[in-house]
Parts: structure tokens; sequence; C-alpha cells
């Protein structure tokens, strides 16, 4: 017994480590935008896509991993991704064409999935059912620790040293990281057997159960996605004129996350999905209104409930889409990270010629707007546990 515990223990770090190393390369440039914007002589919204680069990477690429791990071992898949996302940082290091910035940038997006969505694949598959929500919450935690850590690495590091250095830092944590996974993750043994997977996209996508998991996903990640990209333009300006170092202090309200992603998980299965999804898009809502809000305090307690908000869905979402699965969880998950990230990439794009035109407000006014998405599919998941609890 203490050696399965220990087991179990030991896999779970090694996830952490894996994909809070993966996610320290994604917002790394985030708290250092408007730096980047005069470095490099571009515009508000080009900057941006130093960001949303990444993320659209990370879309397109999801659905060819999301066949591959269904396919082939693990192992192989986590070196070959580490090691493009080390060179992919090592080449936005020691550029000085925005253009390969953006190419290095685009080339990390596109093999993240490698060490984070096929990552939940495998736990999907290898995991008992009664443990993979707390356990996908805990995964959860580890992309709000990897986003934390990166934006940290941007906004401290520079102007001390360099924000070139930031990417320098990622690149070796996310070697190491890489290779501790791939010597020390068991060869996976499927629930269903060892029988082929053949559950396509388009059959999943057929399932309104499913599809409205991953339009919750879309239009959550639009919204905390836009409020953090944002954020800097926001705080530089007055009445606020913080510092890229004060900026970045603003940022540790993303330790919420670490701890709402078991919370949730545990919401989930004592509430029911549809119970914890209405409870965080009613944290976010309040959180967009406070944010609104031109002092500082109301600022830093709008922050804290748009991650509180935003991680209980998230968190609840991903829970319900994989305990509503019994075959092509690679797939599926790879979907899910597609809509997810299609919806960051929509949101941060959109968000700029908004932000641009018609400053914070109307960004703001505008995310809230797209809330209706995740209240939305909150309460049919609400109606369907209902009826779920009737039945029985």
């Amino acid at each position: 017994m203490k050696a399965e515990q220990h087991s179990s223990f030991r896999l779970q770090c090694i996830v952490f480590a894996l994909v809070s190393a993966s996610f320290t390369n994604v917002y790394i440039t985030q708290p250092v935008l408007p730096v980047l914007q005069n470095e490099f002589s571009v515009d508000m919204v080009l900057v941006s896509f130093s960001v949303s680069a990444v993320i659209l990477g990370i879309a397109l690429s999801n659905l060819p991993f999301g066949v591959l791990v269904d396919r082939v071992a693990i192992q192989p898949i986590i070196l070959n991704g580490g090691l493009m996302v080390v060179l992919g940082g090592l080449l936005c290091s020691f550029t000085e064409n925005f253009w390969f910035f953006l190419g290095g940038r685009f080339l990390q997006g596109l093999f993240i999935p490698c060490l984070t969505t096929c990552l939940a694949a495998y736990l999907a598959k290898t995991l008992p059912l009664e443990r993979l929500s707390v356990v996908m919450g805990s995964y959860v935690s580890a992309t709000v620790l990897g986003g934390l850590s990166g934006r940290l690495l941007g906004g401290w590091i520079h102007p001390p040293l360099h924000w070139r250095y930031a990417f320098v830092s990622a690149a070796l944590l996310t070697l190491v990281a890489t290779v501790v996974a791939v010597r020390g993750l068991p060869r996976a043994t499927s629930r269903e057997g060892k029988q082929p997977d053949l559950t396509g996209f388009i059959e999943l996508l057929k399932r309104w159960d499913l599809l409205r998991m991953y339009f919750c996903a879309m239009g959550s990640f639009a919204i905390f996605s836009s409020v953090f990209n944002y954020l800097p333009y926001r705080l530089i300006a007055d009445p606020f004129a913080f510092s890229t170092e004060s900026i970045t202090l603003l940022y540790l309200v993303y330790v919420v996350g670490i701890f709402i992603g078991p919370i949730s998980g545990r919401l989930s299965n004592r509430f029911g999905s549809g119970q914890t999804l209405l409870l965080g898009s009613g944290f976010l809502g309040g959180a967009l209104l406070l944010i609104l809000l031109p002092f500082l305090p109301a600022v830093i307690v709008g922050l804290l409930g748009v991650c509180g908000g935003f991680f209980t869905i998230h968190a609840a979402a991903v829970g319900s889409l994989n305990r509503k699965l019994r075959s092509g969880q690679g797939r599926a998950n790879a979907l899910y990270v597609m809509f997810y990230y299609l919806g960051g990439w929509l949101g941060i794009t959109g968000s700029g010629f908004v932000y641009k035109q018609g400053g914070w407000s109307w960004l703001v006014l505008g995310l809230l707007l797209l809330l209706l998405i995740p209240i939305g599919v909150a309460v049919v998941e609400y109606g369907r546990d209902r009826q779920i609890a009737v039945r029985s």
C-alpha cells in the first residue's frame, strides 16, 4: 500500500513539474508588453501577438497530437516536444528581428501540447475514474503555477538583467522537466484494454454534452486572457502609473488558481458541474465589474475574483468533460484545448482592437457579454444534474 501511494505521489510530482515548466513559456512576455513595444518599435496589437502566437500554435497543433497520443507512447512525444519548446525559447532570447521572435513563439506553441494535452490524455487513460477529477484539478493548478512563473520571470528579471534572460531560464526549466518526465513516467495501461480507439473528432463534436464544455472553455478563457494581457497597459496609465516591477507584483493574484483547481474538482464531485460552473461564473462577473473601478484595492480584489472564477470554471469543465468519456480521451482533450486556446487567441486579438479604440471600460463591457457563454453552459449542466438526481 505504501509503495502504491509513493508511486502515485511520484507520478503527480512529475506531472506537476512538466506542466508547470511548459506553461512558464506561454505568458513570459505578458508583463513586459509595453517594453517589447518600445524595443521592437511595433504597435499594441502587434506586440500582443507575442502571447497570442503561442496560444494560436497550441490551438492548431492539438488535434494532430490528440490523434498521436492515442497511438504512440507518451515518452517520445514528450521528448521531442520538449526539445522544440526549448529551441523556440532560445531563438526568442537571441534574435533582434521581431518576426523571428514571433516565429520562435509560434514554434513553442506548436509543441507545448506534447507536454500538456498529451499528458492530460495519458492521465485520463491510466488513472481510476474516482481520482480523475481531483488529479485534473491538480493539473490545472500546475498550469497556474507555470503561468505565474513565466510572468514573474519576464517582469522581475527585467530591468535588472533583461527580459531575454527569462527565456533562457524557462528553456532550462523545460529541459530538466522533460528529461525527468521521459525517465519517470510509466507505460500507459488503458482502462479500456489494448483495443485500438476508433473514436473520431466528428463523433465527439456531434455530442452536445461535450460541445458545451468546449464552448465554455472558449468563452471563459477569452475573458481571462484578455484581462491579464492588457492589464499592463491599464496599470501604466493614470491614475495608477505603475512600473513593470509593480505590475508584475499584481500577477501574484494568479496563485489563487493553485488552490481553486483541486477545490473545484471536489465541488464538482459533490454538487455537480452545473452548480460549480454557476458559482465560477458569478465570481467572474462580479470581478469584472470591480476592475472597472479606478481604485487599486478594487482592482486587486477584482483580479483575485477573475482568477478564482475562471479557474473554478476551467477545472469544473475539464473534469466534467473527462467524466463523460469512455474512449477517445486524446482526441476529446485535444478538442477541448483547441477551443480553449482559440478562445484565448480570439480574445486577445479582438480585445486589442477594442482597447485601442475604446479603452479599458469598453474592453471590460465586451468581456461581460462573453460571460453569457459560460453562464448558459452552467444553466444547461445544472438542469442535467437535477435530472440525474431525480432519476437516482
